[in-house]
């Protein structure tokens, strides 16, 4: 029987409405393994700011010139010091005559011999416009030369467990024996962003005048890609463009570092193929929010006979877009039992957060939610009473 042309109609309306719920029924697809990107830049990483996760790489271990991405680990040291209340945002700091001849026709405050400097203007001109004459300023402040001082950025460098890196100035002008890797320079930038906010805030000024000179800063990314916010360029014949960036959009920081691209337009645009490739196939999944429980432990002899552990923060990981089979194995370090008294916030243990292929992702220390006091002799008496016969009750009723 021919179908009449208006059944038809409806008919093709309706097939064409099941195969679009059919598409829109696919989810997006993961982020691919092994992709490799296309890049003009020797080397190159990619990496969450939280849990230093790497999303991408391309020879990433190998120790390039970082030309002025260095004075990262220069405000590092300055921003240590005044927290340690060694120094203050007024101290000022008298210009040498070393400082004065370490500028160059484009990186320097224009600082002249024997002018006195707020530290904070110092600080300011080397995250901003990459003043390599007040880096010299700083170094020679605080630790009375710049040997001293690129002394303690090794030592920190060590520290902070940087492998393939080394210092011989404090402000990254070509030397053969000057050296950072880019996989170094993202844990390095990932630890000063946690850890010096107020100091990685300056690297989001567009611009900075000092001795009535009005200056811009050169990460053009600031002006034309949301969420950046940092952090450093760099600079020179050996080391070629450099620049570690950094964005965050809504709970996801990213930071992407490329070395030795060719041209200035080369650095941006793999920066930015870097962050929207972070962006478009990843997300920051939240395991467990802040307070929550994440697991608990036995207590000896405490008034109550377990204790939950919970995390400083929200316990989070970066993970693909959609891709259920992407699931975070959780493995837990932690003791059989714990004695009491337990103090609140006591250290208890560690969660150890892997990749479906065993890759470490993060580790989340553990603390006490509460505090427990210990037991008296009569009371903990009474609970193994109490233990005895409910232990042998439940053996009755099983017979």
């Amino acid at each position: 029987m021919e179908m009449h042309p208006l059944q038809k109609q409806i008919l093709s309306i309706i097939l064409a409405v099941l195969i679009l719920l059919q598409v829109a029924a696919v989810p997006a697809p993961a982020a691919p393994e092994g992709i490799e990107l296309t890049l003009s830049s020797e080397a190159a990483v990619l990496i969450d700011a939280e849990n230093e996760t790497v999303l991408y790489e391309d020879n990433a271990r190998s120790p390039l010139p970082p030309a002025s991405i260095t004075k990262v680990m220069t405000l590092l040291l300055a921003m240590e010091d005044l927290k340690a209340g060694r120094i203050n945002w007024e101290t000022t700091v008298t210009v040498s005559e070393r400082a004065w001849r370490t500028g160059s026709s484009e990186s320097q405050m224009f600082l002249n011999i024997g002018q006195q400097v707020s530290f904070k203007d110092l600080l300011k001109g080397i995250a901003i416009v990459s003043a390599n004459d007040a880096c010299i300023a700083v170094a020679e402040h605080l630790n009375g030369s710049v040997e001293a001082f690129v002394e303690r950025m090794n030592r920190r460098a060590e520290e902070l467990g940087l492998e393939n890196s080394h210092f011989v100035n404090a402000h990254g002008l070509d030397n053969p024996d000057h050296y950072m890797s880019a996989a170094d320079i993202a844990r390095l930038a990932a630890y000063f962003i946690r850890t010096q906010p107020e100091a990685a805030a300056f690297h989001s000024e567009k611009e900075f005048t000092f001795n009535d000179i009005r200056q811009f800063n050169f990460n053009t990314l600031l002006q034309n890609y949301p969420g950046v916010d940092g952090l450093k360029t760099g600079s020179t014949p050996e080391a070629g463009f450099c620049l570690v960036s950094t964005a965050k959009r809504q709970e996801m920081r990213l930071i992407a570092v490329v070395l030795n691209s060719p041209t200035k337009e080369l650095r941006r645009k793999d920066s930015i193929t870097l962050l929207d490739y972070g962006f478009c196939n990843y997300e920051l999944k939240t395991l467990y929010e802040e307070n929550e429980t994440v697991t608990a432990v036995p207590v000896k002899r405490g008034q109550k006979r377990e204790i939950d552990l919970v995390a400083t923060g929200p316990v989070r990981a970066v993970v693909p877009h959609n891709d259920s089979s992407n699931k975070i194995a959780e493995v837990f370090e932690l003791p059989k039992a714990v004695s009491a008294p337990v103090e609140e916030g006591e250290l208890i243990g560690t969660l150890h957060l892997k990749s479906p292929q065993g890759e470490p992702i993060a580790e989340v220390e553990l603390y006490a939610q509460e505090s427990l006091k210990r037991l008296g002799f009569f009371s903990n008496l009474a609970r193994q009473i109490g233990d005895f016969f409910s232990g042998l009750w439940n053996r009755l009723l099983r017979r």
